[in-house]
């Protein structure tokens, strides 16, 4: 009980902010007129309504603090999270006072550090209880979230006055790059497809043996030769098609001038390695001391998560490829030493490759 006690008197004395509302600013003139009046008049009875004008406003004010007392707040987000994108949340509300419910009750992001898309109205929170709400949330830019700023809000019970108290969440968030496709990288992807089918046609069709036909296998490669010979199918065997590989460099050194640049990048490496992954395509994703394999080492979340935390640096040396035969792709802001450094046959992706569309927002920076 004096825990309950001791932690009550805490939430009263929080940081609480005041705003007077129209129809305050009206009741307070209000008051005015009639204490004026009472005053030249010396009437008993304009002395009794001025006390009962001035007590209403300060029960008004002793009962939204109350109101705001007590509440407690958590957002819980999916795992996986990319920015830009509206996903679902639960959001819980739990009331301490269990003697007290809170009424008109909204709940609002403060500035740019939350992630709610629009505020939440209670109309009663009832005592001791634990209200859920499906949300939906919003990260702008990628990125780790340490602290959500909210806020309570109530204007009950009269309307004078809009108390406002604000509520922390210290819980850190990961969010990804936006896999979206921003305008150009639908171009990008259907002229890469095209070149990774290029570059690995004729690879893996050496012939292998001449076994039988099982139940279910398609009948292209029959060889009817054998067939013919034996008095059963037979089916011509090829060497295991090599792995279709693509090979994905990002080059973290990048000077200041080319910070948007390379937000854009990033956006658009998370984009190409989202698609490719989905179109059973191996992966090998390196950058100035990171290297992943997909899906030898993980799932492609390890690379988005990476993407989401990664920021240029300045000092990083170009590092030649790992496989001269793979399907290479590298985004710099300086293609011209990655070509010095091996990369002849890769794509070469700049600044010039990937301007920011006009009135974009490629260059946000990323959450801290």
């Amino acid at each position: 009980m004096r825990a309950r006690l001791k932690r009550f008197h805490g939430e009263l004395l929080r940081r609480v902010r005041y705003r007077i509302t129209k129809g305050g600013i009206l009741f307070t003139l209000a008051v005015i007129l009639v204490g004026v009046a009472a005053v030249v008049s010396a009437n008993n009875l304009l002395f009794l309504i001025l006390a009962t004008m001035i007590s209403t406003i300060l029960i008004s004010g002793f009962i939204s603090r109350l109101c705001l007392a007590g509440l407690e707040l958590d957002l819980l987000i999916p795992e996986h999270v990319t920015a830009g994108r509206e996903i679902p949340a639960k959001l819980y509300v739990r009331n301490q006072k269990f003697w007290m419910p809170s009424f008109s009750i909204r709940l609002l992001g403060i500035e740019d550090k939350h992630p709610l898309t629009s505020s939440i109205y209670f109309p009663v929170i009832p005592g001791g209880s634990l209200l859920e709400e499906t949300v939906e949330v919003r990260f702008p830019r990628r990125g780790a979230y340490k602290e959500n700023s909210f806020a309570f809000s109530t204007k009950f019970p009269f309307g004078f006055l809009e108390k406002t108290a604000r509520v922390t969440l210290r819980r850190e968030a990961i969010v990804y790059p936006s896999i979206e496709p921003h305008a150009g990288f639908e171009d990008l992807l259907a002229g890469i497809t095209g070149d990774i089918e290029m570059h690995y046609r004729g690879l893996g069709r050496d012939f292998y043996r001449i076994r039988p036909y099982n139940a279910f296998e398609s009948a292209r490669h029959v060889d009817w030769k054998a067939t013919a010979h034996t008095g059963d199918l037979q089916l011509r065997e090829f060497a295991r098609e090599a792995e279709r590989t693509v090979e994905i460099f990002l080059d973290r050194e990048a000077p200041a001038e080319s910070t948007e640049w390379f937000e854009r990048a990033v956006d658009c490496c998370a984009f190409l390695c989202w698609r490719l992954s989905h179109r059973s395509t191996g992966i090998h994703f390196r950058s100035q001391d990171f290297t992943f394999r997909l899906p030898e080492e993980g799932d492609i979340y390890t690379i988005l998560k990476y993407l989401a935390l990664v920021e240029c640096q300045a000092g990083k040396a170009a590092e030649p490829p790992f496989d001269e035969h793979s399907f290479q792709i590298v985004f710099s802001a300086a293609p011209d030493r990655f070509a010095e450094a091996g990369w002849r046959r890769a794509h070469l992706l700049g600044p010039g490759d990937l301007a920011s569309p006009a009135g974009g927002a490629a260059g946000e920076a990323r959450a801290g």
